[in-house]
Formats: C-alpha cells, structure tokens, sequence
C-alpha cells in the first residue's frame, strides 16, 4: 500500500476487506455496499481511518446498515452531502479548483510545495466558529474559504497529496478535564526522508491578529507535544528537529545578545517586527522581560515602540515596532476553543 492509505496498513485482514469495499462504493457513488460485517465499533473505526486516508471522499457524511443475524454481511448504505447530480458537479469544481491552485506549485523542491500549502491554509482560511455543515471537510476551506480543524487537516492532506508530498491526518482525543473539550486534527509531513507535525489550524489561528506564523511548521514529537494530546492512532516517529520554520530561516535564537542583533537589524531595514523562537534554555518570563527590556531600547533609539505576543509552549516571540505605546505583551493561544472533529 502506498502512504495514501496509512491508517488502511494498521488493520485485520476482515477490517481491510471492509474498507475495500466502503470505498468502492463510496468512489461510484453507490446507493449500497456489501460490506464485511464486523461488529458496530469496528465498522466506525474502519470508516473513519478511511476518511482520515481519502480526504477527496468528501461527499459521505455517514452511513446505515443493516443484516440479518447469520449473514457474514452487511448492507451499507452510505449517506450523502448532495445528491448525485449535484454531487458529480461538486466533485469536478473542486477538482478543477485543485488543478489551479497547485499549478504554480509543480515542480518545486519538497520544501517549497510544503510551504505553498501552508501559505494557502494561512492567508486564505478562516476558521469557523460556526461549525458549519462543510468545515469538516476538503470542501470547506477549498470552495468556501471556512473551515475547522479537521477540514483544514483533511485539505491539507489532499494538496500535499496531489503535489506528491507523504503526509497523514493526525487526530487526537479530548481531555475535557485538562480544558479541550474536542478532539484536535493536525498532520504529519515527510521532508527529506523525515517525518514533521505540521498544524496549519493553529498557524492560521495565530496569524489573524499579526503577520503570517510558522510556529507549529514542522516540529519534532517532543515539541509537538507540549501543547498536542497524543495522537488516538499510531503515528511515524517525528524525532528530528532541523526541520522547524525558524531553525531553517535562522531564527531560532539562543543568546540575548543574538536576538538584540537581529531586533536592531529589522529597525534598521524598517521592517514591521520580529519573530523569532528562543532556543537558549526555557523561555521564562525572567528571559521574555530581558528580549524586551533590550528590544525597548533598541526601538526606543529609533522613536518606536514595541509590542509583543509570545507561544511560550512553543518559544516563539513576535516583536512589532509600533508608533504608538501597546498594551504590553500578549500571549498566544493557539488552540481553538472550538478544536473540534
């Protein structure tokens, strides 16, 4: 089996069988399947690892079945968003909005479609508070522009997939007692032979109130995992770290004197701000108020201000220089109240 179907490798030989044949009546539009019969538990986690593998099966919503008490298997009768007119012009608009999309993509390194991906998801999604019907799916952030963790995800998967990228839909379970209420869905990545998490949901959550973040491009499990729930399904080991944003744009930073460097360099390119990440021991509030001591005073020489957010899970600080006293520093929170899938 091919990357594409991941989660299709961690199942029985009956669960495969199940599998095989939910998706060849999914991808015919068939109004039933014959379907192995397995029992109620099995057969939802055999539609979902295909849902988490197939992200251009959009259109099945849910499904039905049912048996007789000594048949081998059942009826499945899928449940779709549309109709089958409607459907089949649903499919071929989001086929041909792929096709235009990616163009200016073929041909670049791993790196660079990577990046075009994430760039999309962040400067052309907005995350919807509103739990619309279609945010779950592909269908939500490509043709509307909305879309929750899951879709965003699942469309994730499916532009990496067409510009041949190995990446895998990452779901979690909930902790209502530690404060997530829903499950999370973010991906995995393959760079250069190395597997990375890539969450464009709290990417694209980040960057609505400032420039464009990469603070959760490419991490490695243990960083990954400070603010991550495990993941409810085996995953590749992520154990390497030189693929994150800022190590590869040199701005992972681990002396004062580096990042009070770097601050004065962007003032004087009269750039809008900094944003860096801080790999000098643990980002403490003693370390942020000693960046920001010196980044005030660096921007003080100039007539400027600073203001600042910072990830302190991730040890990302943003910088931007303002005309203006701000309110001091805010901290980001990159999950979603509404983490949902």
């Amino acid at each position: 089996m091919t990357e594409k179907a991941y989660y299709y490798q961690q199942l029985t030989k009956p669960e495969r069988a199940a599998y095989d044949a939910m998706l060849a009546a999914f991808a015919a539009l068939a109004p039933t399947a014959r379907v192995t019969r397995l029992p109620d538990r099995d057969l939802a986690d055999v539609f979902a690892r295909l849902k988490l593998d197939r992200p251009d099966i959009f259109y099945v919503k849910d499904y039905t079945y049912r048996f007789t008490d000594d048949a081998d298997f059942v009826e499945l009768r899928p449940v779709y968003l549309f109709e089958k007119g409607k459907l089949l012009t649903q499919k071929q608009a989001l086929e041909a909005r792929v096709r235009r999309l990616l163009a200016p993509a073929v041909g670049g390194t791993e790196a660079e479609r990577e990046w075009f991906v994430h760039d999309f998801i962040v400067k052309n999604v907005r995350y919807d508070k509103l739990k619309k019907e279609y945010s779950h799916e592909v269908i939500g952030p490509l043709t509307t522009g909305v879309g929750v963790c899951e879709g965003i995800a699942k469309t994730v998967k499916l532009l990496c997939g067409e510009l041949g990228l190995e990446c895998i839909v990452v779901l979690s379970e909930a902790d209502p007692a530690s404060g997530v209420k829903y499950r999370h869905a973010w991906n995995l990545v393959r760079q250069n032979g190395q597997w990375y998490h890539l969450d464009a949901t709290f990417d694209n959550t980040l960057s609505q109130n400032s420039a464009p973040r990469c603070d959760y491009y490419n991490l490695s499990d243990a960083a990954a995992f400070r603010d991550h729930l495990p993941s409810i399904y085996p995953l590749p080991v992520c154990g390497d770290g030189a693929g994150f944003y800022y190590r590869q744009q040199r701005l992972s930073l681990t002396k004062p004197e580096d990042a009070d460097s770097r601050v004065r360099q962007a003032l004087r390119k009269r750039q809008p701000g900094l944003t860096f990440h801080w790999r000098g021991g643990f980002l403490t509030r003693e370390v942020l108020a000693r960046l920001l001591t010196d980044a005030g005073k660096a921007a003080g020489e100039r007539g400027k201000f600073v203001s600042c957010s910072v990830n302190f899970p991730q040890a990302v600080v943003a910088l931007r220089f303002t005309d203006a006293q701000s309110a001091g520093v805010r901290e980001d929170n990159a999950m979603e109240e509404e983490n949902e899938s």
